[in-house]
């Protein structure tokens, strides 16, 4: 009788790792089926197409002239462009010393070029659009930007000087492809 029970033994090498190949097998099994069902999930969230090449547009502004301020779309958010007088450079780089500036920060870093301010004309307290792109919209004492929703008011560089925003209007990331057109994005 000892005999037949050498024989069954559970510590054969047979049994044990076809057991293991067994329970590796199911799992990998598993694996792929759980990644194949999740990745339906995880592709719906990127950005679909029209998003994708809305990423970075071009602009003439060639036409813009001295002293005109305009608004152009990208990713969906107005983008307000200046071309800039040589005053309105002056007011601009006047405030740069200004203790009372909420978020301090000179004209020289919100430019590449001194007579073009490009900045997303969305107020950075809540998200609304500031007044001052047309000629008869209030501007504030500051000669920039006033947001009427909760009175956040900018200079002419769109820095905050008053009101409940906590920073500047923000700059894009944006390039000068010749002097006649910008890339923003």
């Amino acid at each position: 009788m000892s005999s037949n029970n050498e024989q069954f033994d559970d510590s054969t090498p047979a049994l044990g790792s076809r057991r293991d190949f067994l329970y590796i097998a199911t799992g990998a099994a598993a694996a792929v089926g759980a990644a194949g069902s999740v990745w339906p999930f995880i592709d719906s969230m990127q950005p679909s197409a029209d998003v994708g090449a809305l990423a970075a547009t071009e602009i003439d502004i060639s036409p813009i002239e001295l002293g005109q301020r305009v608004t152009v779309k990208w990713r969906g958010r107005p983008v307000f462009i200046v071309h800039r007088t040589e005053s309105m450079i002056e007011q601009a780089r006047a405030g740069d010393g200004d203790p009372g500036l909420i978020d301090p920060q000179p004209d020289s870093a919100r430019v590449e070029q001194p007579e073009w301010l490009v900045m997303v004309g969305v107020c950075t307290h809540l998200g609304c659009i500031p007044l001052g792109q047309e000629e008869d919209d209030a501007r504030g004492p500051y000669n920039g930007w006033f947001c009427p929703c909760h009175g956040s008011i900018y200079d002419a560089s769109g820095r905050v000087r008053k009101g409940p925003a906590p920073r500047n209007l923000d700059v894009p990331p944006y390039a000068f492809l010749s002097d006649a057109r910008i890339r923003i994005g």
